[in-house]
């Protein structure tokens, strides 16, 4: 298991994110990584593609081993990524996917599966002011008992074409040759301090524009995620039931919870921005 995470995890993250280039192996303890695949043991975490690779051993540092073939883009895409999230478990931080904005000394995230228009909308809410807090995945410092603490975005802000058009955000150079994605400039900045979470935003499709609180035992369950970030901590961490139960049970009364439902619609996009932003500005306390 994990230790507690430390008293500055932007420090640690830091110091744990440090890269060499050296040869990475194919077997973490007795178990060969093929490649295509990942896998974590203890302190120790062990990526390997076909033309990259990676290893984590906690205090030690990452190491990448470059093979003919490969590309920095990708490479890039992978260290800050699932090796990102593996650096952050085997640390004691807790990672959620989700895209976040920051507001009024808080953070405020949109959680839903991959294609539900996270990034899109963190975009779109910049244009009205608010900074972009983190792209893609939001880490959780949990060491302080009586508030999670988020750490700022460790990813630049990745869209494709369409939510280019759609938000009208600045696009830089394509994310990888492999990947229908741009590199973009947030339009509100970025926040680059640690801030206490206060919201999560669970984004639905449906016909009708809505949003509502989340209350009671639907909090807990929305917790339950299938994004890799979840399997990595489940690695990590080892968590039993009744362990699990109770950091769920934390957040749920410690970090509000609503869900914004929006048709997928461009037409109707700018309503589903203004609707989110009212939801950020006007959240309530958890319940």
């Amino acid at each position: 298991m994990t230790s507690p995470a430390p008293s500055d995890p932007v420090a640690l993250m830091r110091r744990e994110m440090r890269v060499r280039l050296g040869e990475v192996g194919e077997w973490l303890g007795d178990l060969r990584i093929e490649p295509g695949t990942w896998n974590l043991r203890g302190e120790e975490f062990l990526l390997r593609m076909p033309s990259i690779g990676f290893r984590y051993r906690r205090g030690e540092g990452v190491t990448i081993e470059r093979r003919p073939g490969a590309r920095l883009s990708e490479e890039r895409l992978f260290l800050f990524g699932t090796v990102y999230a593996a650096v952050a478990c085997i640390n004691g931080l807790y990672p959620i996917h989700a895209s976040a904005v920051a507001w009024d000394g808080g953070v405020h995230a949109f959680a839903g599966p991959s294609g539900a228009g996270k990034s899109t909308l963190v975009t779109a809410l910049g244009t009205r002011g608010f900074p972009m807090f983190c792209d893609d995945t939001l880490i959780l410092d949990l060491s302080d008992p009586d508030r999670p603490l988020a750490l700022p975005g460790h990813k630049r802000l990745k869209l494709t074409a369409e939510a280019l058009r759609l938000t009208g955000a600045r696009p830089q150079e394509q994310v990888d040759a492999a990947v229908e994605k741009f590199y973009a400039v947030p339009p509100g900045g970025d926040c680059a301090e640690p801030l206490p979470l206060r919201q999560l935003i669970f984004l639905e499709d449906g016909a009708d524009l809505a949003g509502s609180p989340i209350t009671g035992g639907e909090k807990i369950a929305r917790l339950t995620d299938d994004h890799y970030t979840f399997e990595i901590y489940d690695l990590a961490n080892r968590p039993d039931p009744a362990r699990r139960f109770a950091l769920q049970a934390r957040l749920a009364r410690q970090v509000a919870m609503a869900r914004l439902v929006r048709p997928r619609d461009a037409a109707r996009f700018a309503q589903s921005v203004e609707l989110a932003a009212k939801l950020v500005c006007s959240h309530s306390l958890p319940t």
